[in-house]
């Protein structure tokens, strides 16, 4: 079911299917909740999904010039405030990840659990700042489409591009249809975010970290190394994937999510 949340003079759209045990789904850059829809759907057969769109992306509308991890956090806090669910498992794809773990950072007790979903937990490096600053400049000078296409391809391991061409296209029309303003707020709270490594070393509830083996985004094997997970944490390496598991091995992704928010 589609549903509208007021929040401060706007209002936040999301989606609420199935019942069960409540998971959220966040997307990630140049996405909407649209881009859940399959994976979404088959999740909803045990859980209840709840999949809304960040700020200034879907239907939700924008708060600010600048949207940052602690608001998206605060945003999903007073929608499950707002329709009574107290706590519940936080999944972020990418971007969506860094705000799950703002929100574990902020909000733990409202969490059984959470999953980085091909995401990671250190702030932006100098050639991630840089390579960010040209994507505004891009898309404030009315360029987004130069942009984004080749953003959206690298999502999906090289070697899956054409098993997933309708996939491919799918996603860039739903990246095309963010708005500049949207996408510029996004990637300025990206910028500002700062490191989370200690939200996930301490592990104060439980962590699910999916990555891609083939993701041309983050390096699966260089980036473990530097995190030191406790024993209440998981990593599971998608073999076939690159950033976007959840298209690229849904079966699998569905189970392997399933499986850990049953344990916790």
């Amino acid at each position: 079911m589609e549903k509208f949340f007021r929040f401060n003079d706007g209002k936040i759209f999301y989606k609420d299917i199935g019942s069960g045990e409540t998971i959220v789904l966040l997307h990630g850059y140049l996405e909407t909740s649209e881009i859940w829809e399959s994976f979404a759907g088959k999740l909803s057969k045990e859980f209840r999904v709840i999949i809304p769109d960040i700020p200034g992306h879907g239907k939700s509308d924008i708060f600010g010039e600048v949207t940052s991890m602690e608001l998206i956090a605060k945003i999903i806090k007073e929608l499950l405030a707002g329709i009574g669910i107290k706590k519940v498992f936080l999944a972020g794809h990418s971007l969506g990840g860094y705000a799950a773990l703002a929100f574990a950072e902020m909000f733990p007790d409202s969490l059984s659990g959470y999953c980085l979903f091909h995401s990671q937990p250190f702030a932006d490096t100098p050639e991630a700042l840089d390579k960010r600053k040209r994507e505004i400049y891009l898309v404030l000078a009315g360029k987004k489409d130069l942009m984004y296409p080749d953003n959206v391809s690298r999502m999906f391991a090289t070697s899956n591009l054409k098993k997933f061409y309708s996939a491919l296209q799918r996603s860039k029309k739903i990246a095309s249809s963010v708005s500049a303003d949207g996408i510029v707020a996004v990637l300025k709270g990206m910028m500002a975010r700062p490191s989370r490594i200690s939200v996930m070393e301490m592990g104060p509830v439980p962590c699910l970290w999916i990555l891609g083996r083939m993701d041309n985004y983050i390096n699966c094997d260089v980036i473990q190394n530097k995190v030191e997970l406790p024993s209440n944490a998981q990593v599971v390496i998608m073999e076939n994937s690159g950033h976007l598991g959840f298209i690229e091995e849904e079966d699998l992704s569905v189970n392997v999510l399933g499986d850990f928010v049953r344990k916790t």
